[in-house]
């Protein structure tokens, strides 16, 4: 799938996200259930698997 689409994030711990556009640096996102996600609130069920900490953040 080549259509050149944008991912916009707001996690400023992940390494991969450019917190100038709030956009994914990555070439491809992974996202996965979360683990013990079982809340009832669907917003719980994924996440992305390619987050890479940014221990230099500062918010």
């Amino acid at each position: 799938m080549e259509k050149k689409q944008k991912i916009n994030c707001n996690v400023c711990s992940c390494a991969y996200n450019n917190t100038a556009t709030n956009e994914c640096e990555l070439k491809e996102i992974k996202v996965a259930p979360c683990q013990n996600c079982q809340t009832g609130n669907p917003e719980d069920e994924s996440m992305c698997s390619n987050y890479k900490c940014n221990c230099g953040c500062q918010d």
